[in-house]
């Protein structure tokens, strides 16, 4: 079992690609495939075909999945990108924080 530095929910900002330095919200993560879906972000074109009686089909823009190594979690607090760093609060619970060295926040 692999664990990855990204969550469903956090924002990330995209570190590569066609979409580089834009910013969204992680809609989806598949630990297996090591990839996360940003919510309107790399978008690919799809053809449908109508499965239904009165159904459209053509063209139709999805979202698609991104390596999670392309992407970096966007801290709550400095607003930058940052690696994700772990430390025990005062409940004794393993939370991640801010890697930046004036930030430190908790996400």
């Amino acid at each position: 079992m692999s664990k990855l530095h990204v969550k469903t929910g956090d924002t990330v900002m995209i570190m590569s690609g066609r979409d580089r330095g834009n910013k969204g919200k992680v809609l989806q993560v598949s630990v297996d495939e090591k990839k996360v879906i940003v919510e309107g972000q790399n978008f690919v074109t799809k053809h449908v075909k109508p499965r239904r009686q009165g159904e459209v089909g053509g063209l139709v823009q999805a979202e698609a999945a991104i390596y999670a190594c392309k992407v970096m979690p966007v801290c709550p607090k400095c607003g930058k990108p940052t690696r994700v760093g772990h430390a025990i609060d005062k409940d004794g619970k393993k939370v991640r924080v801010c890697k930046h060295k004036d930030c430190g926040a908790e996400f």
